[in-house]
């Protein structure tokens, strides 16, 4: 038995498509049927490499009570975040204004008219741990919404707008390199000068920090930036947040010392910390940055390629049920694999019996191990290099997890720029061959009718109008790609984006670029916004991409509209200067 999600393209939503519970994919005829039963909906946001959204699906979509339950009370709504991150955006909002936390699973209820009145993350089946359980919560929300409808309305109302008052415009502030002093001294505070990175676990990568402060370093020959950046490169390289056998990283570290990750793999991370780490390189010259990102090319190129030139979004955390099984060694394993002298030398070098005591191992399975390298353990040891590659081909044979083979438009942008910038810093034809194919697939597979940028393609369907990021992730991806190749036909792509960009999203009012665009969905609110996350902001790529094309072309009404976006987020840069360093990147390159 199926249900409404079957017929869709997500690998996420096929993998809910057989659960008892009858979702419905995000769109008219699902809110529609909302208001003709009068019911609440049930909105889950997930995407298909989260662990947490793997356990909600376990114990309660696959359970036909829980299911039993859904069904009676909501209309049940499943959305693939990758695949429409402007739903998620606003609800991840809602979320984090409501309970002052974030995270997927997203969990929220709202009425037919998309006006949410409870939010949650992960909802277990039962309540435990003071966390109420859905099979405790349903029951209460039917009678909410049977005996106190008109309250529950009222706060939805109330929440919406909440949010729509976080959009009200504020005096802009002048921006200059006092702006960029502010955001060092607070690194400077928040940086763990024991393990890198900034403040405690959880960790997170975010490498246009380390942009940011690579320029800073750059500018005022500050050693102190330069030295934090190279202390986090270096402990996340040598961390489990490395994938020490196959390469690339893992999403995060749940601790402070980057060694027990959160085990998927996103392309993202991939492509920005291959520029964070090519960066590092061009500034110190120290082969260890370029051999990371020669690292991180390979295994996007052996495991995460299409074969017409696209990259796939993403590899889960899980497999057989089990979060971070493939990645996993025993001292037997080793042993078993390696003779004795390379099995001896590799578990002197990447096992370390003290790693028990790090929060996050207790979960592992006993007597299991993730391989990584002492801190400060100086230059990695290239003689483990034939050791490693006996592990890989013994790994292979594992059962792998999940692939999410989506493409997406504004990822690859990025993909694009790092393998073109590797192209260019390290003479690698093979990088600039892959940038160029993926760009090609783009303008081949991804472009509508009037050649406007699609955001997912899957199994021969591209899908889904462009949003902020897809634009300015593959302008970005195209303007690497033209001063690694000189070829004007990038160029010439890039020039007719930022067009169709200025025209779609542009707030001719106040400026700035909104997410998504003017004849698009109206969900909510429509956000507009600079800060960075785990991506930096589209608004901010999009400001540095308009300064260097109003170089290139000497276009100085690209130039205007640059100094536009800086101007209208200029007080909340000036306030949280960290929460925007791509900003402060783009700010860097102003200033000259």
């Amino acid at each position: 038995m199926t249900n409404y999600l079957i017929h869709e393209k997500s690998p996420y939503l096929l993998g809910h498509a057989r659960n008892p519970v009858d979702w419905h994919p995000w769109g008219d005829e699902a809110f529609d049927k909302a208001r003709r039963e009068n019911k609440p909906v049930f909105l889950s946001i997930g995407y298909a490499t989260c662990h947490w959204c793997h356990v909600m699906e376990r114990e309660s979509f696959e359970d036909e009570e829980t299911a039993r339950l859904l069904n009676d009370v909501f209309i049940c709504i499943k959305v693939d975040r990758e695949e429409r991150p402007d739903i998620d955006s606003v609800y991840m909002k809602v979320c984090q204004l409501m309970t002052k936390s974030g995270g997927w699973p997203l969990t929220i209820i709202m009425t037919p008219d998309k006006k949410p009145f409870f939010a949650a993350t992960y909802i277990p089946r039962e309540t435990r741990y003071g966390r109420i359980g859905l099979q405790e919560l349903i029951p209460r929300i039917k009678t909410l919404w049977q005996t106190r409808n008109a309250e529950l309305k009222a706060n939805a109302a109330e929440i919406t707008q909440a949010l729509e008052t976080i959009k009200q415009k504020t005096p802009p502030q002048q921006l200059s390199k006092k702006t960029l002093d502010k955001a060092y001294e607070y690194f400077l505070q928040s940086f763990d000068r024991v393990h890198g990175g900034f403040g405690g676990a959880p960790k997170f990568p975010t490498p246009h920090n380390l942009y940011f402060l690579m320029r800073y370093y750059h500018r005022g020959k500050k050693d102190s930036a330069l030295q934090m950046v190279e202390k986090t490169l270096q402990g996340m390289r040598r961390g489990g947040i490395f994938d020490q056998i196959g390469f690339g990283f893992h999403r995060y570290s749940t601790d402070e010392r980057w060694i027990v990750p959160h085990f998927e793999k996103m392309l993202y991370d991939q492509a920005l910390l291959a520029l964070a780490y090519l960066e590092a390189y061009q500034l110190t010259r120290k082969e260890e940055y370029a051999r990371t990102a020669r690292e991180i090319f390979t295994y996007v190129l052996r495991d995460m390629t299409d074969e017409q030139g696209g990259f796939y979004c993403a590899e889960d955390a899980d497999s057989e049920g089990v979060e971070g099984k493939f990645y996993l060694w025993t001292q037997e394993e080793i042993k078993n694999i390696l003779p004795p002298g390379e099995a001896s030398l590799f578990l002197s070098l990447y096992q370390h019996p003290e790693d028990r005591e790090i929060h996050g191992m207790q979960e592992m399975p006993r007597g299991h191990f993730i391989p990584h390298l002492v801190p400060d353990s100086g230059e990695i040891p290239i003689l483990t290099d034939k050791i490693r590659q006996k592990l890989f081909a013994a790994r292979e044979t594992r059962v792998h997890p999940l692939k999410d083979d989506k493409i997406l438009a504004d990822w690859n942008g990025l993909m694009i720029a790092a393998l073109a910038k590797g192209a260019q810093i390290l003479d690698e034809p093979l990088y600039l061959k892959a940038a160029r194919n993926a760009a090609d697939f783009i303008f081949t597979n991804m472009t509508d009718e009037q050649g406007e940028l699609l955001h997912r393609w899957r199994a021969g369907d591209a899908s889904i109008a462009g949003m902020l990021d897809d634009y300015a992730f593959v302008i970005w991806g195209l303007l690497e790609l033209y001063e690694a190749s000189w070829q004007t036909k990038y160029l010439e792509f890039a020039l007719r984006l930022n067009r169709q960009m200025m025209e779609r999203y542009w707030d001719e009012k106040e400026g700035g670029l909104y997410f998504t665009q003017h004849e698009g969905e109206d969900i909510l609110v429509r956000q507009k916004e600079a800060q960075d996350g785990a991506l930096p902001s589209g608004n901010s790529v999009a400001l540095l991409n308009l300064l260097r094309l109003a170089r290139i072309t000497a276009n100085s009404e690209l130039e205007n509209r640059a100094a536009k976006i800086a101007e209208v987020f200029s007080a909340q840069v000036a306030q949280h200067p960290t929460a925007h360093t791509q900003l402060l990147a783009a700010l860097d390159f102003s200033l000259g």
